[in-house]
């Protein structure tokens, strides 16, 4: 048996005023983790695209008019997930990043799912996302949780558009 801590999914801001900076630490760590594996790293935030780094530096802002679920620890932002809404009867997931040292105990599953419980009490039809291809791992997650490759609505290169009905 192992002694792992306890793990609450919670919205931001509001619910977590401990985790108050967990957002912005966390999309740090995936935007810089994203540009490496698209072979262009770099050494800090400073170095991301604009878009990026204004999420970072501003996520409250930036998601202002979406749902972003935060998996909290201890007090801590040990993972995270914005869901937006399309316009279109649907919602996107984004942006979902667990921290490396958490991985492996369902934080990611726990954090779709709770996306696609608030998706259904929004009453939207369907959640889709858009994942890197070499991301197999999260496309594995993806399809294990009903998700099913679609037609991309995204023109960059690499990606794999996915989706579900809720």
């Amino acid at each position: 048996m192992t002694d792992q801590p306890e793990v609450a999914i919670v919205r931001w801001p509001g619910q977590a005023p401990s985790a108050q900076d967990g957002p912005a630490d966390l999309l740090a760590a995936y935007h810089l983790q994203t540009q490496a594996e698209k072979g262009e790293p770099v050494s800090g935030v400073e170095g991301l695209p604009d878009r990026y780094r204004v999420e970072i530096a501003d996520p409250q802002t930036v998601f202002v008019d979406d749902v972003v679920l935060l998996a909290v620890s201890g007090g801590t932002a040990v993972g995270c997930l914005v869901v937006t809404a399309c316009g279109d009867g649907r919602s996107e997931v984004k942006r979902l990043w667990t921290d490396p040292a958490f991985r492996g105990q369902g934080i990611a599953s726990s954090l779709v799912s709770a996306a696609l419980v608030h998706a259904a009490e929004s009453g939207v039809s369907a959640v889709r996302l858009s994942v890197w291809k070499w991301r197999a791992g999260a496309i594995a997650l993806y399809e294990r949780l009903g998700f099913t490759v679609t037609e991309s609505w995204d023109e960059r290169d690499q990606l794999v558009c996915m989706e579900r009905a809720v």
